[in-house]
């Protein structure tokens, strides 16, 4: 954004952040929304592994950190390419989902069943980034940043495949040792 237009940013009284006049100004907006959710799912993967008995979701939920890891570096870049602070913003979308995933790491008393709904809440999160990551794209794209949407576009494809790895786990073994538990 231009050094003038950023000045006449307008901000919320209320909240104290930035009203979102533009594609641009929406674009941030959702950047720093990803950010903070992937933070946040540094801090919970782990804890998802720990939890997990099967050893072919453990190691999707391991391997899944690193990759996660490397999310943040990717949002890092593309906020230095949009010429902004990588600054995440609280996503409270997230946060409910991470609190689904300890709600079912409390309340489920036998580990094949523990096991089907951290797939479950793994892939809640995969589907919002899913959503958020096609969405920064199409963004991307259309606010004339092409080398923003590649680089979140590798991102959108790695969660498509995690997606696709918890799937293939719940069908393979995890969802029928939880009908038998």
């Amino acid at each position: 954004m231009p050094p003038v237009a950023a000045a006449l940013q307008t901000i919320n009284k209320e909240t104290g952040d930035a009203v979102m006049k533009t594609m641009e100004d929406m674009f941030y907006a959702l950047m720093q929304d990803v950010y903070y959710a992937e933070k946040q799912l540094t801090k919970a993967l782990p804890k998802m592994a720990k939890e997990a008995e099967d050893e072919q979701l453990k190691k999707a939920f391991t391997d899944h950190e690193k990759e996660t890891e490397g999310h943040v570096e990717r949002l890092e870049k593309a906020f230095e390419m949009f010429g902004k602070t990588a600054r995440a913003k609280k996503c409270d979308a997230i946060l409910g989902i991470i609190e689904e995933g300890k709600e079912v790491i409390e309340k489920a008393n036998e580990k094949q069943i523990l096991d089907a709904g951290l797939i479950a809440s793994g892939q809640a999160a995969e589907h919002y980034e899913i959503a958020r990551y096609g969405t920064l794209c199409a963004w991307a794209k259309l606010i004339g940043k092409p080398q923003i949407a590649h680089l979140l576009h590798e991102t959108l494809e790695e969660e498509k495949k995690a997606d696709a790895l918890l799937s293939e786990i719940a069908k393979k073994s995890v969802n029928e040792h939880a009908m038998h538990a």
